[in-house]
């Protein structure tokens, strides 16, 4: 099983990155995908998830209407879509597959907001 987080890097306040999480050796459109992410000394933290078969998502209100999670279950990919980044959203950020057993995790990808 591996989880493959890719797209982070250093953005500007009030620019965009799209992360994506690519999935090998599961039935990825069987699992609910989420991600979330980690701050220096702060503890991991729940960010947004989508269900599998209907895709309902759920996010975490400090990303509310900014963040955007999809799935494409042909590329086995899920991906985040960060907009008006903040200064705040700079942490690890992690790829976790979940729901029909043991959690799956990514090594995680960096995501720094700063000018």
């Amino acid at each position: 099983v591996q989880l493959v987080e890719s797209g982070g890097g250093l953005v500007q306040p009030g620019g965009s990155l799209r992360l994506s999480c690519a999935a090998s050796g599961f039935t990825f459109s069987r699992w609910s995908m989420s991600w979330y992410r980690q701050a220096p000394g702060k503890e991991r933290e729940f960010v947004a998830h989508i269900i599998s078969g209907g895709g309902s998502t759920k996010y975490a209100d400090s990303v509310k209407g900014r963040f955007t999670i999809s799935r494409d279950n042909a590329k086995n990919t899920v991906y985040l879509q960060m907009n008006s980044l903040k200064p705040e959203d700079t942490a690890v950020y992690y790829c976790n597959a979940w729901g029909l057993g043991p959690d799956y995790w990514g090594q995680g990808t960096q995501v720094t907001v700063s000018s």
